[in-house]
């Protein structure tokens, strides 16, 4: 992956990028990292590391403006796990599936390639085993999201013998 592009923020929050030696915006920024591009931005007088924050204003602004990736359900399930002492895992969990996403978006593009040159058997193969893989994916995250039935377990409480739900 490249080196990280140094972006500072000075304090009338213009972001400039030092590599092109020019004031950028975010959406500037948002296509940098759609290419492939790391960014670190600095504060311009102390210094600090504001990546996160200008990433997720990026973020903020597409979900907001564009189409949004990040449904409510799965927002909610994020501030559920703050705090949570499976944080962690939600990270790592996140990291790894993106991480994945991008493996296979990659593959899929080189099984595109070859295709133009072949059949479209493999790149039917891969198709297939992609929806398996994202179908499982997605079951397990949601999985994970949703809050467990009454009595606190993962399955709906069962009614007693002879009772009937109403």
């Amino acid at each position: 992956m490249a080196e990280e592009r140094l972006i500072r923020k000075y304090a009338n929050r213009r972001l400039y990028d030092a590599h092109d030696s020019r004031h950028v915006t975010l959406d500037d920024l948002r296509k940098l990292i759609a290419s492939g591009q790391r960014i670190k931005v600095i504060d311009d007088k102390s210094g600090e590391d504001l990546t996160r924050s200008i990433l997720l204003q990026i973020i903020a602004a597409q979900e907001q403006f564009g189409t949004p990736v990040l449904s409510t359900q799965l927002l909610e399930g994020i501030i559920r796990f703050y705090g949570n002492p499976v944080q962690q895992l939600l990270t790592s969990y996140l990291e790894q599936s993106i991480g994945g996403l991008l493996r296979q978006q990659s593959l899929m593009q080189e099984e595109m390639a070859k295709a133009l040159e072949t059949p479209m058997a493999p790149l039917a193969e891969m198709a297939r085993q992609n929806m398996e893989m994202w179908a499982k994916m997605q079951a397990s995250m949601l999985s994970a999201f949703t809050p467990p039935g009454p009595g606190g377990g993962d399955k709906p409480a069962r009614p007693e013998p002879g009772k009937r739900r109403g």
